[in-house]
């Protein structure tokens, strides 16, 4: 069945209907990982995104039990170059097209993906749908050209109820902005008490748990759509150890009085050379996001630069000057990608250490 992508410059594109044929749309964006797409797709941080991998070959390995980073996909559709008939993998559990119908996420194979990527670089990310050949492109440009992008998206992705993840280590609250279940298992790998709490937790609650450390998860869209997120952080920072990941970076940054902005393409894929300024060391990244904190807004904070992006010189990392409190855009747990910078766990295993034994003298 073929079917096509609009994007709001005018552009079409006509593909091959994989998954679901409901109407879609939303922000083109593309990811350059060759492989994890399960991960991907999975990953709360696509929310409503149509997500264009430019690996020309995807579901070979097939779906399988294991590499889910939500029970709950989000993503708002995929674009592929070729979608393999026949995955071969010894934990292949599924064929990509079922999972995605069962999912209901709408796809499409055939496409042109450099050409496709090559116009998101050029004029940076745009809205695009997919629709059936028999629709009027006239009416859907204009549809797309009125669309306005939504300011909820990690209410969405969120969970809606506080759970636990009992350890016998030490107590984090794990703040869900849309976290990746990767974040989860590096706390528990480790023994950690973990407490998982909605987006739009309080501090007194917070407090409540009494907890050794705060992690503050990745997630979708503009981190100045979470007000109440950054709230909360000023009211925690200095009392708690926090360690921040992706969007967890970025709120924890305009809590302490930085500024963010969107990138032209943003940086989606495995492969991101990563630079720490304090020992020269450079990391390869697994990076997902399409906002970053300005340089500049770091100036009059007491926060210090840690890392940047060897390709752009954007901000990767920062250190609060004064409060055991630290962050990263880029993923340490991965999923999918390099794990070089795993590591970052550990450095927060030590900061609560170090915090809770200068407390207990007091």
């Amino acid at each position: 069945m073929k079917r096509k992508l609009m994007l709001e410059n005018g552009s079409v594109f006509t593909g091959e209907a994989l998954g679901s044929t409901r109407p879609t749309a939303g922000e083109v964006v593309f990811n350059t990982s060759m492989t994890g797409y399960q991960e991907i797709l999975s990953d709360p941080s696509y929310c409503d995104q149509i997500v264009t991998l430019t690996y020309p070959l995807i579901g070979n390995y097939g779906i399988n039990r294991d590499d889910f980073e939500t029970l709950h996909p989000a993503a708002g559709g995929l674009i592929v170059k070729e979608s393999a008939h026949h995955p071969s993998n010894f934990r292949s559990a599924a064929h990509l097209d079922d999972w995605l119908k069962d999912k209901d996420i709408p796809a499409l194979s055939g496409i042109d993906t450099r050409m496709l990527t090559r116009i998101i670089r050029e004029h940076g990310t745009l809205y695009g749908r997919m629709f059936n050949v028999e629709e009027d492109e006239k009416e859907i440009l204009e549809e797309l050209r009125a669309l306005q992008p939504t300011r909820n998206k990690v209410k969405k992705v969120s969970t809606r109820a506080a759970y636990h993840a009992p350890g016998t280590g030490r107590r984090v609250v794990l703040m869900d902005y849309g976290a990746k279940h990767g974040i989860s298992r590096n706390l528990i790998q480790r023994g950690c008490d973990v407490f998982v709490m909605p987006y739009d937790t309080p501090a007194k609650d917070i407090f409540e748990l009494n907890p050794d450390g705060i992690m503050l998860s990745n997630g979708p869209g503009d981190p100045e759509d979470v007000p109440e997120a950054v709230e909360t952080l000023k009211a925690v920072l200095g009392h708690i150890p926090i360690f921040g990941i992706c969007l967890g970076h970025q709120l924890l940054s305009l809590a302490c009085g930085a500024s963010s902005s969107k990138l032209t393409f943003g940086h989606r894929g495995a492969n991101h050379p990563v630079k720490d300024v304090r020992t020269g060391r450079v990391d390869m990244t697994s990076q997902n996001h399409g906002y970053t904190i300005d340089r500049q807004s770091l100036m009059g904070t007491d926060l210090q630069l840690t890392h940047v992006n060897v390709n752009d010189g954007t901000v990767e990392g920062i250190v609060h000057n004064e409060y055991p409190a630290f962050s990263v855009q880029y993923h340490p747990e991965a999923s999918p990608g390099p794990e070089d910078s795993n590591n970052l766990f550990d450095e927060f295993m030590k900061m609560m250490d170090k915090e809770k034994a200068a407390t207990s003298f007091v």
